[in-house]
């Protein structure tokens, strides 16, 4: 029998979201904490257990995980080519459900703003999912189909020491990655006449930008906590854990509405430039 604490404790609500590996129960229980939050049924509580060391969360049998450049390159004038990259996205909501989670889950004694944050994160990467899922099973695939790669989870793991660095990596560098190149994804799928998947990627480009600021607003509460300084730290993060891999262009727009300021974009430019 589950304890009152376990029942009421945020943090065991968002491992048990981690720990689900059927896509459809992961997507259950994420929507119910949430609204659990939301009613006040659950709260941080101090007496939970600490975080256990970063593992693989919750995962179905599929897709088949492999490196980065072993994905075949698919272009968008076929269905095939529009099928893969709905389902490419697919796995990057997918992922961002459990860095959402884990960053409850992993992070404690931070202000019930982070954590209400990360759960709504959690609850509109849930939905994006579930929007990808229904638009692939239209399109005759499902979740599953088509081979992805780790490298967001990668990070987590390299950054679970740290909120600091979570908070700056996975929403302001990887994550802000969608910002940059969704856009270029919806002029070619609607060039191909896809207007369907354009209207899914649509909202998650719109709904995004919060997330970002998310990873924005609690990195800089992080830096204000410890005395440092945002932007030194923040370029300082890129340098030890992307090194060369740091891609522009950027989209500067929604990047300034997420929370970056021009200093700091034009540093990751120059940063890109020199990769």
């Amino acid at each position: 029998m589950l304890s009152t604490t376990s029942t009421t404790d945020l943090h065991a609500a968002a491992r048990r979201c981690l720990d689900a590996a059927d896509p459809a129960e992961k997507l259950r229980l994420t929507h119910a904490a949430w609204r659990a939050l939301q009613a006040g049924e659950l709260r941080p509580e101090p007496s939970s257990p600490p975080p256990e060391p970063i593992g693989m969360p919750g995962r179905p049998a599929r897709p088949r995980l492999v490196h980065p450049r072993r994905l075949p390159q698919r272009g968008l004038g076929s269905a095939q080519g529009r099928a893969a990259l709905a389902h490419a996205v697919a796995h990057i909501e997918f992922n961002a459900i459990d860095l959402a989670w884990d960053a409850v889950y992993r992070f404690r004694g931070m202000p019930d703003g982070y954590y209400r944050d990360w759960a709504r994160c959690a609850d509109d990467e849930a939905r994006h999912f579930a929007m990808l899922a229904a638009r692939l099973a239209e399109m005759g695939h499902a979740y599953g189909d088509f081979d992805a790669h780790n490298g967001l989870w990668e990070m987590a793991q390299k950054t679970a020491h740290s909120d600091t660095a979570r908070m700056a990596l996975v929403p302001r560098v990887l994550e802000a990655r969608g910002l940059d190149v969704t856009p270029g994804m919806i002029e070619r799928l609607r060039a191909a006449g896809d207007e369907r998947t354009v209207a899914v990627l649509e909202v998650i480009l719109r709904e995004e930008v919060a997330h970002v600021a998310a990873g924005t607003r609690w990195f800089r509460w992080c830096c204000a906590r410890d005395g440092l300084d945002p932007r030194g730290t923040f370029l300082g993060l890129l340098r030890d854990y992307m090194g060369r891999n740091l891609r522009g262009p950027f989209n500067l727009p929604a990047r300034r509405e997420a929370g970056f300021d021009d200093e700091e974009l034009a540093r990751l430019a120059e940063l890109a430039l020199a990769g």
